[in-house]
């Protein structure tokens, strides 16, 4: 019986190789590319079975096309790796793209608590993180932030936004970027740090609880981050400009 093929998609202009097909009813991938024949190449493959053949495809197709909705069970790192990586563990850039509507994490502090009572807090302005930021951009690195809000923003965003002065002193950028507009632009809806444009600490929630966090450098997921980083950081608003939009966080 014929297979049900679906083209995933194709990095030639003319529609012919190389593609993926997608088998509609085993969900196994079919690769169309350039064959590898030459001897010498041959020789360096291993485990050849009879009928198997090998084709040359770029890997911009697999980063494109590929599917990656596969089972696959992260593997956590404790949050002393991450905070390595964001005290003296990257050399220039750390980007941070936030999706969440909440989180556990900032409900749980004093800050948040006066944000509750009056409306407005300055953050917790002598934590350790925002020295941290000082030290690093005073050397010539950069803090990179882009929010994702809500219309109307949820309140937690809305606390987000009101202690960021203290952020943006200590020497961040943060932007932000409406949800309908990420959504719009077909940007992911998942949170990670980039470090270098080399590693992704790529965050894994439980409702608004973060359960763990894994550090990935795999070429094509780090190329997914930069690819994301870029198109947002070209749709969001600057701090300053974002907050005087919203009527109700001025």
């Amino acid at each position: 019986m014929a297979r049900r093929l679906r083209v995933l998609g194709s990095t030639s202009g003319v529609g012919d190789c190389p593609t993926l097909y997608e088998d509609l009813d085993t969900g196994e991938i079919i690769v169309q590319g350039d064959t590898v024949n030459d001897p010498a190449d041959m020789a360096q493959l291993k485990y050849i079975r009879d009928g198997e053949a090998f084709v040359v495809v770029p890997r911009e197709l697999l980063v494109d096309f590929a599917p990656r909705d596969g089972t696959r069970v992260p593997d956590f790192v404790p949050q002393s790796k991450i905070n390595e990586f964001i005290n003296d563990g990257f050399e220039h850039t750390a980007w941070r793209f936030e999706t969440r509507r909440g989180y556990a994490s900032d409900q749980a502090t004093p800050s948040y608590r006066e944000f509750l009572r009056t409306g407005d807090t300055a953050g917790e302005t002598g934590h350790p993180w925002f020295s941290n930021v000082r030290r690093m951009t005073g050397n010539g690195k950069r803090f990179e932030r882009v929010r994702l809000v809500d219309n109307p923003p949820t309140e937690n965003q809305r606390y987000l936004l009101a202690c960021a002065r203290t952020n943006v002193a200590a020497g961040e950028d943060i932007r932000y970027l409406w949800r309908s507009d990420a959504e719009r632009h077909g940007l992911p809806l998942s949170d990670f740090w980039l470090f270098d444009s080399r590693a992704v600490a790529r965050f894994h929630f439980d409702g608004e609880q973060t359960i763990g966090m894994e550090i990935v450098t795999d070429p094509g997921e780090v190329l997914r981050a930069c690819q994301l980083r870029d198109a947002a950081w070209h749709h969001a608003t600057p701090y300053e400009s974002f907050r005087t939009r919203v009527a109700s966080l001025t």
